[in-house]
């Protein structure tokens, strides 16, 4: 019994509960049930194995270049001040966790299988990240708590699940505005922000005119690139932070700022602002060594996970990457962006002067990649229904939202709240918030509350489905009624063009949506399985 026991425990302690090699197995396991060949397999499970190293090394220098910033903040107001980057987070919490949230991660798809499979619910989510990004949340807030590995990766598992079929379906009937039917839908978990943008074009922009119909500087394109808005958002920040610093701690006490992260202390002013300038570029680098490792990850288990999928929940929708409706509406999404960049820097304002010394909540500042990819689609899903008027209102919103919620989410995450960065989007904020106040009821009074919170989600969703989805309505119609019945004589042959592109539908929910066709050049949408339901 000897040799077994040994063998059992080496498995466990040296493989299982090592998240590269779990990671790595795990894809090896997803690429065996598609019968792929053993080189694929073999390469594809080094490849996750190495990708999830790389999240490591990447942690890493996060947790360096962010320490300096910590100080300058905590210096100049005298509160805690973090930067919302999901990538960064979750590197910080993988070391602590990483076993743990490999495991809920899968569990958690598993189950979102079972529920597309048996409930009205047909969503798949094939957005990698988010899916690795919430479970790594949910395991967080359920460990901060003091619950059994088990109960985490179990019950976590459920309320990931229950996360990943329903959120698609809450804003469904926009997404479907947007895309104009019903093949595919987001997959990402800012989708408070997108109903809210949506709604708010209802309310506020039935009679403005869209986005698409306006001129924007080609110059400002750059932003979509994730590492350069990463490193530029906190070159800006580290920059204007070590000044304000400086001022208002002089020169001895600021120039030691910079050895906090284990680097040298600064000599002289200009020292000082170049050391700044180079710890935001530090930022952006570790970043996108994060960023590399998730996507060298999902590029090799996303695969398998959608070869499974499509076996088991036959005529499922897709869930996808926010990005896919930016096609749609390409100036809203800068104007979304710069919308949504405004709301935060008004909501900073705010937490500043009365949220923040009333109720204790840290100070987060906005950062250009969270508020260019959520806001950027909260600016679609607003035009769609409200035109320029509901881009500007509704990403602004979106704005408030992913700056306030992840404050409120900091007082939930322990020691984890201490740390200079957090969850950034919008349904990691509310659904955490609330899961972690759930679980400080206590082991068993926790997890009651936490799948009645994971149930009433689902039962919403269904409803959503049933009542909503399903019966076609369309968010954008009265606007449709009250705008001019047609475009100027110089937009009516690329209308033409876009709308004679979308694919046919005549009845059904996806009907009457023909006149939010996307801009010239847009993709459009794979049309729908023929067994979709």
């Amino acid at each position: 019994m000897g040799p077994l026991i040994s063998t059992a425990e080496f498995l466990v302690n040296e493989i299982l509960s090592q998240p590269p090699f779990l990671i790595g197995l795990i894809t090896a396991t997803g690429l065996i049930a598609l019968r792929k060949p053993a080189g694929q397999v073999v390469g594809g499970a080094i490849k996750a194995t190495l990708g999830f190293l790389l999240i490591n090394a990447g942690a890493g220098l996060v947790v360096d270049s962010l320490a300096p910033l910590g100080e300058m903040i905590q210096g100049s107001t005298g509160a805690h001040g973090v930067i919302p980057t999901n990538e960064a987070i979750v590197g910080i919490a993988q070391e602590q966790f990483g076993a743990r949230v490999a495991w809920l991660m899968i569990t958690g798809f598993v189950l979102s299988l079972l529920l597309a499979r048996f409930t009205p619910l047909r969503y798949v989510f094939l957005t990698g990240h988010h899916i690795l990004f919430m479970a790594t949340l949910i395991t967080m807030v359920l460990a901060t708590a003091g619950l059994t590995s088990l109960v985490v990766v179990l019950v976590g598992g459920v309320l990931l699940a229950v996360m990943l079929v329903s959120m698609p379906a809450f804003a469904h009937p926009w997404t479907k505005r947007i895309t104009g039917n019903n093949s595919i839908a987001i997959g990402h978990f800012g989708t408070a922000g997108y109903v809210t943008a949506g709604a708010a074009g209802q309310l506020f922009g039935r009679r403005s005119r869209s986005t698409e119909e306006m001129n924007l500087p080609e110059g400002l394109r750059f932003l979509r690139d994730s590492m350069v808005a990463t490193a530029l958002s906190m070159l800006l920040i580290y920059v204007v932070m070590a000044l304000v610093h400086l001022a208002k701690a002089g020169e001895k006490a600021a120039f030691k700022v910079f050895a906090a992260g284990g680097g040298e202390a600064a000599t002289d002013v200009g020292d000082y602002v170049m050391s700044a300038v180079m710890q935001g570029l530090q930022f952006g680098i570790s970043v996108a060594v994060i960023l590399f490792g998730v996507r060298t990850i999902l590029g090799e288990l996303v695969p398998a996970f959608q070869g499974i999928a499509s076996k088991v929940v036959p005529g499922a929708v897709p869930s996808l990457d926010a990005p896919m409706v930016f096609p749609y509406a390409q100036n809203a999404v800068l104007i979304g962006f710069i919308a949504s960049f405004t709301g935060g820097l008004a909501s900073l304002g705010l937490l500043t002067a009365v949220f923040g010394p009333a109720f204790g909540l840290a100070l987060v500042l906005p950062g250009l990649v969270p508020h260019f990819f959520t806001g950027g689609a909260a600016g679609v899903y607003g035009n769609a229904t409200g035109g320029r008027r509901g881009a500007v209102i509704g990403a602004f919103l979106n704005g408030v939202l992913i700056t306030f919620l992840p404050a409120l989410l900091l007082k939930v995450l322990g020691a984890f709240g201490e740390e200079n960065t957090t969850f950034g989007d919008a349904d990691f904020g509310w659904f955490g918030t609330l899961i972690g106040n759930a679980a400080k009821a206590g082991e068993t009074a926790g997890v009651v509350l936490m799948l009645l919170i994971g149930a009433v989600v689902l039962g919403g969703a269904v409803l959503m489905q049933k009542r909503v989805v399903e019966r076609g309505w369309d968010p954008g119609a009265r606007r449709d009624a009250l705008l001019p019945p047609q475009q100027d004589e110089a937009d009516e042959p690329a209308t033409a063009t876009a709308a004679a592109k979308l694919p046919a539908q005549s009845t059904g929910p996806g009907a009457g949506h023909a006149k939010i066709a996307p801009p010239r050049g847009a993709p459009v949408p794979p049309p729908p399985p023929a067994n979709q339901d």
